[in-house]
C-alpha cells in the first residue's frame, strides 16, 4: 500500500466513525464554536478599528499638525506656524459655566473659543447643516446636542456665557476626536474666539490650553518639520502632534480595549478546549474496545492514533470555520457595545485575516487539548478486546507532560501576542492557570470528600444524586472548572464594580464636600465666602492655587538634563506646576520622610516645600534637592524637605508640591472653595445665582461626576458581562457535551435502577439533585474564588476597603444553579425514554 492510498484509509476510517458517532461530535464542536465566535468578532472589531483609524486620523485630528501649548503662543512662534502652513486655526480651551436664559439652568462645559476654519478634515456635524461656518462672522454658539436637551433648549435660544449672551446657532452632534462619554462629562461650546475677551473668562491666572491647528503647505513632510520645530526650541512647552501621533494614541488607545476582550474571549475559548478535552477523553475511553480489534486486525498503534488525531482536526476546522461565520456575524452587534468609547462612526465589514486567526487557532487548540487522551490510544494492544482495564494505565506517559507543557506555553504566548508585555503575560497566564488549578483541585476535594464521608442515611434519591458526583465517566471536575470559572469572572466584575464606585462616592453629609467653586480670583474671595455664608451652607474647604514653572533640578536645567538623564527625568520641565501653601497637613496626607515645615522665614534660607512620593519616586527626586522655580516672571528657590504620602481617591483638593506659608501670599493665584449642597433643587438655585454674579467661576458638582462615572462604569461592565457570559455558556455547552457522551451509560444506570425497582419520577429527581449538586458546587466555588479576587484588587490594585455586594451576589448563586439544572435535564429527556430489553441486548451483544 502506497503512502497515498494508507492516508486515504486513514481520512476514510476517520469519516466513518464521525457518522457513527454524530451527536457526540457535534457537542465538540459547540465548545469551539462559542470560542473561536468570540475571538474572530473581537479580531474583526480590532483589524475594522485599526483600518478606520488608519483611514480617518485626520479627520479625527482635523489638521495636519495641532500644536499645543498651556500659554499664549509667542510672536516668534506665530511667525514659525505662518511659514509652514497653507492655513491655521486657533482655538482656546477652558472650563466655564454657562447659562441659558430660558429657564436659569447652568452647567460647567468645555468652551472653545475658536477662529479660522477648522477642521480641515472632516466636519463639524451639526444640526443644521453648516452651522459651523456662522462661528466666523456672527456673534453665536454651538452647543452639544444632549447639553440641549438636558436643558429644554432648542436652536435659536441663547446661551450666556461669561459676561456675553450668545444666539444658538446649532446643536454640535459630533467634533473631531470627540467620543460620547468625553461629551457626556464635559459637553463642548464652541463660540469664535474674537468674541471672547468680552465674556470675561480670560482674565490673568484662568486655565486655559491654547492650539494652533496648522494645515501644512507641504503634509508629506509633516513628522519632519514637528522634529524640526522640536530640536530649535528645546525645553519649549509647546507640543506638537502630527496625523501619525494621533493615529498611534488612538490606535494604542483601542488596541487595549480590543486585546482585554480578546483576552476575556481567550478564556471562553480554553473552556471550550477543557469541554473537548474532557469530551474527548470520555470518548476515545468508550473506543477501547474498537482500538482493541484495530489492532487485532493489524492496525497499528501509531495508525490508531492517527484516525483519531484526523477525527480532532477535523472536528477543530469545521467548529472553527462556523465559528468564524458567527464571529463575523457577531461583530456587526459590537459597536453597539463601544459605540460610546470611538471617536468616529464605526461600519462593520468582513475580516479575512480575522477569520484566517480564527481558524488556525480553532484547530491549534482542539489538537492541543485533544493530544492528552490521544497519546493514550498508543497503548492500546489487542489483549484489550478481552480485559479492557488492562488500557486504563497509571504509569505517567513523558510526552503527555510535553503536552501540558506546551499547553501552558501556548495560554502564555497568545497572552503575550495580545498585550506585547512579558510580565503582564506573565501575571495574566499565571492567574488563569492558577484559576484553573485552584478549580480542578477544589472539585477534587469534593469528588474525595463525598466519597471518604458519603451520607449512608440519607433517603434513595438524594444519595444517588450525590454518588453520580464520583461515579465512573463523572463531569465534576469538567463542569466545576468551567461554569465556576465564568461564574468567578462576572462575580469578580461585580464586586470590583462596587469597590471602585464605593472609592468616589461618600455619604452626603455636611462636612462631606460635593461642590467644587474655582477660578475664583483674589478680588472675589471674600464676597464668595460672604454667599456662601449667607446661602446657609458650610465652607470646607479654601484652597488657594498658584501656577509657576520649574527652572532648574540642583542647578540643572533642560538642556542640562537631556545630556545627563541619570541625574532625574527632563519631563520634570514640561510642565506647569499648580501648588498651594498651607502650615499643616490635611487628612488626606502622611508624612513618610523628612521635616514638615508648615511656614517659612527669611532667615531659613531657601525655602523647604513637600514633594509627593510617588511623583519624586518616578522623576529620581531625593531630600534636600533644590527646585528652582519661575513663578510668573519671578524667581524662587526651594529645596526639598519631605516626602508625603497622598490619598487622591477622596473629594478633597491634593497637590503634588506644597509650599509653606509665608512665600506665595502674594503671587498671582486664583482659589478653590469647597462646600456641600444637601439636596438637588437648592444645588440648581445656588449655581444659578452665583454664576449670575461671578460669570467667571466654574462649578464642579460632585453628584453629576458620580452619576456620570457610575453610566461609563456601567457600560464598562456591560461589556465585561458580555464576554464572560461566553465563558458561562461554553460551560453550559461542556455540560450538554458531557450528558450527551455519558449517555449511555445513564441509560444503563437508569435501567438498573428501575430493574430494581426505582419509578421514572425518582429517577427524574436523582437526575435534578445531580445537577444541582454540580451547578451549586460550581456557582459556589466560583464566587468563593470572585471573593478572594476581589480582596487581592482592593488590597493590591485598587488600594481601597474591601466591600460585598452581598445581595447582588446573592442572586448569583440561584442563577447560575438555576440554569445548570435547566440545561441538564433539558439535555436527559430522553434517558427514561430507552426500553430496558434494547439496554440489554446492546450490552450482551
Amino acid at each position: 500500500m502506497t503512502t497515498s492510498q494508507r492516508l486515504g484509509w486513514l481520512f476514510k476510517m476517520a469519516w466513518r466513525d464521525c457518522r457513527r458517532n454524530p451527536s457526540r461530535l457535534l457537542l465538540f464542536l459547540a465548545s469551539v464554536i462559542l470560542g473561536i465566535a468570540a475571538l474572530v468578532s473581537i479580531y474583526a472589531l480590532s483589524d475594522n478599528l485599526e483600518n478606520q483609524i488608519d483611514q480617518q486620523a485626520a479627520a479625527l485630528l482635523g489638521a495636519d499638525q495641532e500644536w499645543v501649548a498651556n500659554r499664549p503662543f509667542t510672536a516668534a512662534e506665530r511667525a514659525a506656524a505662518d511659514s509652514i502652513a497653507r492655513d491655521i486655526a486657533e482655538e482656546w480651551s477652558f472650563a466655564s459655566m454657562v447659562s441659558f436664559p430660558k429657564n436659569q439652568g447652568t452647567r460647567l462645559t468645555q468652551i472653545r473659543a475658536l477662529t479660522g476654519k477648522f477642521p480641515f478634515y472632516g466636519t463639524l456635524e451639526t444640526r443644521p447643516q453648516n452651522a459651523g461656518q456662522l462661528l466666523e462672522s456672527r456673534k453665536v454658539a454651538l452647543v452639544d446636542q444632549n447639553l440641549l436637551l438636558q436643558f429644554g433648549a432648542n436652536v435659536g435660544d441663547s446661551i450666556k456665557i461669561g459676561e456675553v449672551t450668545f444666539l444658538i446657532a446649532g446643536a454640535l452632534e459630533k467634533a473631531p476626536g470627540q467620543t460620547g462619554i468625553v461629551a457626556s462629562v464635559a459637553p463642548v461650546v464652541y463660540l469664535p474666539l474674537r468674541f471672547l475677551q468680552e465674556t470675561g473668562l480670560d482674565q490673568k491666572g484662568s486655565r486655559i490650553n491654547y492650539r494652533f491647528f496648522v494645515r501644512l503647505s507641504e503634509p508629506g513632510k509633516s513628522a519632519e518639520i514637528a522634529r524640526g520645530l522640536e530640536k530649535r526650541w528645546p525645553g519649549n512647552d509647546v507640543n506638537i502632534r502630527t496625523i501619525d501621533d494621533q493615529k498611534e494614541s488612538t490606535g494604542r488607545m483601542f488596541a487595549n480595549l480590543t486585546n482585554f476582550l480578546g483576552l476575556a474571549g481567550f478564556i471562553a475559548l480554553l473552556l471550550g478546549c477543557i469541554g473537548v478535552a474532557s469530551s474527548v477523553h470520555l470518548y476515545v475511553k468508550e473506543k477501547y474496545g474498537t482500538i482493541a480489534i484495530l489492532r487485532c486486525l493489524g492496525v497499528k498503534s501509531g495508525q490508531a492514533f492517527l484516525i483519531f488525531l484526523i477525527q480532532i482536526c477535523m472536528i477543530g476546522l469545521v467548529g472553527s470555520i462556523i465559528g468564524a461565520f458567527l464571529g463575523t456575524i457577531l461583530q456587526r452587534f459590537l459597536p453597539s457595545l463601544v459605540s460610546d468609547f470611538l471617536p468616529f462612526e464605526y461600519s462593520p465589514s468582513i475580516s479575512p485575516l480575522a477569520i484566517l486567526q480564527g481558524i488556525v487557532l480553532g484547530v491549534t487548540v482542539s489538537v492541543l487539548f485533544s493530544l492528552g487522551s490521544l497519546l493514550g490510544i498508543r497503548n492500546i494492544t489487542p489483549l484489550n478486546v478481552f480485559r479492557i482495564a488492562v488500557s486504563d494505565n497509571r504509569k505517567t506517559d513523558p510526552l503527555q507532560w510535553a503536552v501540558y507543557a506546551c499547553v501552558i506555553g501556548f495560554v502564555y504566548l497568545f497572552t503575550f501576542l495580545q498585550l506585547r508585555d512579558w510580565k503582564s503575560s506573565l501575571m495574566f497566564s499565571g492567574a488563569v492557570i492558577l484559576s484553573f488549578l485552584l478549580l480542578a483541585g477544589f472539585a477534587r476535594i469534593i469528588i474525595f470528600t463525598v466519597r471518604k464521608f458519603f451520607p449512608a442515611n440519607w433517603g434513595f434519591v438524594p444519595r444517588q444524586g450525590l454518588s453520580n458526583l464520583f461515579r465512573p465517566n463523572n463531569q465534576t471536575l469538567t463542569m466545576i472548572v468551567s461554569i465556576g470559572l465564568g461564574t468567578m469572572l462576572i462575580t469578580t466584575l461585580i464586586i470590583s464594580r462596587d469597590i471602585l464606585i464605593g472609592q468616589i462616592t461618600t455619604p452626603n453629609t455636611a462636612n462631606r464636600p460635593n461642590m467644587i467653586l474655582f477660578d475664583i480670583q483674589d478680588s472675589q474671595l471674600n464676597e464668595v465666602r460672604d454667599f456662601i455664608k449667607r446661602s446657609e451652607l458650610p465652607l470646607i474647604q479654601t484652597v488657594p492655587i498658584v501656577n509657576m514653572r520649574l527652572e532648574r533640578v540642583n542647578g540643572y536645567d533642560y538642556e542640562q538634563s537631556q545630556k545627563d538623564s541619570t541625574e532625574f527625568r527632563a519631563n520634570l520641565f514640561s510642565r506647569e506646576y499648580r501648588v498651594t501653601y498651607r502650615d499643616t497637613l490635611s487628612g488626606s496626607e502622611k508624612l513618610l520622610e523628612g521635616k514638615w515645615m508648615g511656614s517659612y522665614q527669611p532667615s531659613d534660607g531657601l525655602v523647604p516645600v513637600s514633594v509627593e512620593q510617588g511623583f519624586a519616586s518616578h522623576n529620581k527626586l531625593n531630600i534636600g534637592d533644590t527646585l528652582a522655580f519661575n513663578v510668573q516672571g519671578m524667581p524662587l528657590s526651594t529645596r526639598i524637605a519631605s516626602f508625603r504620602e497622598v490619598d487622591w481617591r477622596g473629594m478633597q483638593t491634593n497637590f503634588v508640591l506644597i509650599f509653606p506659608t509665608g512665600v506665595l501670599e502674594k503671587a498671582p493665584k486664583f482659589h478653590v472653595l469647597l462646600t456641600n449642597l444637601p439636596g438637588l433643587d437648592k444645588s440648581a438655585l445656588f449655581q444659578q445665582e452665583l454664576v449670575q454674579k461671578y460669570p467667571n467661576i466654574s462649578i464642579v458638582d460632585l453628584n453629576l461626576i458620580l452619576d456620570t462615572l457610575d453610566n461609563i462604569t456601567e457600560k464598562v461592565g456591560f461589556v465585561i458581562r458580555f464576554m464572560a457570559l461566553f465563558s458561562v455558556l461554553c460551560g453550559l455547552i461542556v455540560l450538554m457535551g458531557a450528558v450527551v457522551v455519558s449517555k449511555y451509560q445513564r441509560v444503563k444506570e437508569s435501567v438498573l435502577l428501575r430493574t430494581l425497582g426505582a419509578s421514572r419520577s425518582q429517577i427524574i429527581r436523582i437526575t435534578g439533585l445531580e445537577y444541582f449538586y454540580l451547578g451549586a458546587l460550581s456557582s459556589f466555588t466560583g464566587i468563593v474564588l470572585a471573593l478572594l479576587a476581589g480582596w487581592s484588587l482592593a488590597r493590591f490594585s485598587f488600594d481601597a476597603d474591601f466591600s460585598v455586594p452581598w445581595l447582588t451576589i446573592a442572586a448569583v448563586f440561584p442563577a447560575i444553579t438555576l440554569l445548570t439544572i435547566v440545561i441538564g435535564m433539558l439535555n436527559s429527556r430522553g434517558i427514561l425514554s430507552q426500553p430496558p430489553l434494547e439496554v440489554l441486548r446492546q450490552e450482551n451483544g
